[in-house]
């Protein structure tokens, strides 16, 4: 019997070398519809890059403004604030306290009209128009127990498809997924109306595809999975390696808008954007109880992250955070009215020189040996040529950013300086009462 395993060690061992230098970004680099996919992917980055950031910047906070001014202004929305009580649920009227919640979260008729939520996206992720005009896609069965032939009616059947869908949930449920959900290019997830989760299993991989929308669900206790045969189409399966336990890991896609989740406690990080994404917009989320929160960028030597452009608004950092909200490398980031309530070692942090425009965020400082809101990861005599602008932000308990570099970047567009300003920070409380998952239902508000 030894003799018999010897014989096999040989061959095992040349199986194995045979597969790990081809594997990366948990593919098999021999797959070449893997290949072809992520030659287009690049090309579709190309295409969605913005080269002026601020043309991006200032038609968010122009909007951001016209918000605030219909609602009667500053201090019409400060006197008619309320105190937040995430995780209780709110019985008053419907109020919508940004912009894009004003588009549509108050129509009782919104599950009518599911599409309309496209209207409404701001920032780098705008053009993201997921699965308008395809057909409703609607999940019935929360089990994922076929990953080589999933079943009508899942939500691995629904992302797998090729056609543009918007995919939306019969009734409540929690989906464990076995592997990594592997989804196609033209999709919206759309929890609103019932209570979704992913949860207890892998999470969502957004790789070398584009337009996508994920809407009004909560992800928690993300797990690494082994990997193995999965598919990813309806005409492909391929081998992956490990899942890292990423809540949303988007990987060389582009034009991506993710709004209203609400994340916690995955294995690795809740969003992980790497490989020359772009496009993308990041809003209304809530994030708790969780360490290395959002990636964008994995590796100093990937250049092409230069094209990466992302927009983080009106989400809460909440209780138990730690660090990366987020943490960057290379690209373009604007990172505007949040509110960052909790972080034990540094709430925004990069390396590779990123771009980094702060506004009208509230940074309150819940520890008593962290209070600096940044981190550069290299010799200040490195960052400090780095462009890192704090404009409008609120400090509170001893909190404080470090700028570097450019400070004037907006003085270069005189012609744009009062589109460039940023809402009060002292509307975030505000602006962000309703991050996360919203509880809607038919025929009401949500």
């Amino acid at each position: 019997m030894e003799g018999t395993q010897r014989n096999w060690l040989p061959i095992l061992f040349l199986a194995v070398a045979s597969i790990i230098p081809v594997l990366r970004a948990n593919i098999a680099e021999y797959d070449e519809v893997w290949r072809r996919r992520e030659a287009e992917a690049y090309n579709r980055t190309l295409q969605s890059y913005e080269p002026d950031p601020l043309k991006v910047v200032m038609h968010f906070n122009k909007h951001v403004n016209r918000h605030i001014k219909e609602s009667g202004g500053v201090d019409v929305m400060l006197m008619n604030s309320t105190r937040r009580h995430l995780g209780k649920k709110y019985r008053g009227p419907c109020k919508v306290t940004n912009p894009i919640d004003a588009c549509w979260r108050c129509d009782p008729n919104w599950h009518l009209n599911r599409f309309k939520i496209v209207d409404c996206s701001l920032g780098f992720g705008s053009k993201a128009t997921g699965g308008k005009g395809g057909r409703i896609y609607v999940v019935t069965d929360r089990s994922d127990d076929d990953i080589l032939n999933p079943r009508p009616g899942t939500l691995r059947h629904a992302v797998i498809q090729k056609e543009p869908l918007w995919i939306t949930f019969k009734r409540s449920m929690v989906i464990t997924l076995q592997q990594e959900l592997i989804m196609t290019s033209d999709k919206t997830i759309d929890g609103r109306g019932v209570k979704v989760q992913i949860a207890h299993g892998a999470g969502i991989t957004i790789q070398y595809v584009k337009n996508i929308i994920i809407h009004n669900i909560k992800i928690h206790n993300i797990e690494e999975k082994t990997g193995g045969i999965i598919r990813d189409s309806t005409t492909h399966t391929g081998l992956r390696t490990q899942s890292d336990g990423d809540g949303i890991s988007i990987f060389g896609s582009q034009d991506i808008w993710i709004d209203h989740v609400s994340m916690t406690r995955c294995a690795d990080g809740l969003i992980d954007v790497i490989q020359g994404s772009t496009g993308i917009t990041i809003s209304n989320g809530h994030f708790t109880d969780h360490d290395h929160a959002m990636l964008f960028g994995a590796n100093d030597k990937y250049t092409a992250d230069e094209k990466m452009q992302i927009t983080v608004a009106f989400n809460h950092f909440g209780k138990r955070m730690v660090q990366r909200m987020p943490r960057c490398r290379y690209g373009f980031f604007h990172i505007v009215n949040n509110d960052y309530t909790h972080w034990k070692m540094y709430a925004i942090g990069g390396s590779s020189h990123p771009t980094i425009i702060s506004q009208g965020n509230r940074y309150r400082a819940d520890h008593p040996y962290a209070k600096q809101v940044t981190k550069r990861e290299c010799p200040e005599s490195e960052w400090k040529h780095w462009t890192w602008v704090t404009d409008g932000d609120l400090f509170l308990n001893g909190a404080y950013f470090r700028p570097s570099g450019d400070q004037d970047w907006p003085r270069k567009h005189p012609e744009k300086m009062d589109d460039v300003k940023p809402a009060s920070a002292t509307l975030v409380s505000q602006m962000t009462k309703f991050a996360g998952r919203l509880d809607c239902k038919k025929k009401y508000p949500c």
